[in-house]
């Protein structure tokens, strides 16, 4: 029997966790919780536990918190500030037993404290995340009677043993799941094959979506902190979104039917090849990136002047840079309003409201 079979009581928490990091967390809540509000359900959100670098350069909230109060017009009373703060030195205090707190009861405590019709709660970056301090994902579904949205980040392979295992963990506590990231090629056959197999288990899929460039993208100014690269000209637009990645180390004809294919690219190339980083400039280039640390020709820095596009230098080889960016797509936390409502509408076109509604109670 599924949930959508076993409702009751209006449940008051909705605990969005995921089976690993960047998933899709708070671009799932965004969509969610924007639909709720349309329909009138009034919204309140936490994030119990946060990593050391989630937190804002003041330490007065994290991230994510701000992130939703912003895009949800949430008032302060809505928002839960976090209970932990999982870092290197909170970690040695709970093992030494300086830290012996009970942070279970110090959920209870400022969860009922939230008003709203419903709370969403953010879970951390997996299902264990927070175990030493008792708040894993089963631990705070528990100690709140919430349900739980399990966001998976589609793989071909281990998606399923993924959720089975999660299914396996947290029982009753799970209402369902949705599917994200998944490549548009593989969308259909997700929909076809892995969604009926899911619902005959018991694990209803609310959503299924599609790989967005935009939400897996990083800024200029991301890469320039990822690459510790040296900016060569336009510092003002490193806010320029970058949603794919392209190297230039053919001849410049093949070069120019590579780069035309390509959309929003980060161009990496050598110094020394003056013809590539023309060729890249005409086409849909948001970065051009110098290996070797060589430094360009004149006439190309004024083109990339006029242009305005960005050029950075990095005394790297090809390979490693473009290790560092590949890494750097797909984990980057939402920040920018074009992410967010992108995020907003992806997620809140494609997930099953009225059902999650139905099996919430609401």
């Amino acid at each position: 029997m599924t949930r959508d079979n076993c409702v009751g009581m209006a449940m008051k928490y909705l605990l969005v966790a995921s089976t690993e990091a960047c998933s899709g967390k708070s671009a799932t809540i965004l969509g969610i919780a924007d639909r709720l509000q349309a329909k009138g359900i009034e919204i309140a959100y936490a994030q119990p536990v946060v990593t050391g670098n989630a937190l804002d350069p003041n330490g007065a909230n994290d991230n994510d918190a701000r992130l939703m109060a912003q895009a949800l017009s949430l008032p302060a009373e809505r928002l839960g500030l976090p209970l932990l703060v999982l870092d290197a030195a909170r970690t040695h205090d709970r093992l030494t037993g300086v830290d012996s707190r009970d942070y279970p009861k110090l959920l209870q405590d400022s969860a009922h404290q939230l008003p709203g019709d419903l709370v969403i709660l953010e879970g951390g970056a997996n299902l264990h995340e927070g175990s030493l301090f008792d708040l894993a994902i089963d631990r705070i579904a528990e100690t709140l009677d919430a349900g739980v949205l399990l966001v998976n980040r589609y793989h071909p392979l281990s998606s399923i043993d993924l959720l089975i295992s999660a299914q396996q963990r947290l029982g009753k506590r799970l209402l369902g799941c949705t599917i994200n990231d998944i490549p548009r090629d593989r969308v259909e056959s997700v929909q076809t094959t892995l969604v009926p197999y899911l619902e005959q288990l018991g694990i209803p899929v609310f959503g299924v979506i599609h790989r967005n460039g935009l939400l897996r993208s990083v800024t200029v100014k991301q890469l320039v902190s990822q690459l510790n690269a040296e900016i060569l000209c336009r510092p003002d637009r490193l806010d320029l979104m970058v949603e794919s990645l392209s190297i230039g180390a053919m001849n410049v004809n093949s070069a120019l039917e590579y780069f035309r294919r390509g959309n929003n690219m980060a161009v990496v190339t050598g110094g020394d090849r003056a013809d590539i980083q023309l060729a890249a400039l005409e086409t849909s280039t948001q970065c051009l990136i110098l290996t070797g640390h060589l430094a360009p020709q004149p006439f190309i820095v004024s083109r990339a002047e006029d242009l305005e596009i960005p050029i950075l230098s990095v005394d790297l080889d090809t390979l490693t840079t473009v290790e560092i960016i590949d890494n750097a797509f797909g984990q980057v936390r939402l920040q920018e309003p074009i992410k967010i409502n992108c995020a907003r509408e992806l997620f809140g076109h494609h997930c099953d409201i009225d059902r999650l509604m139905s099996v919430l109670g609401i």
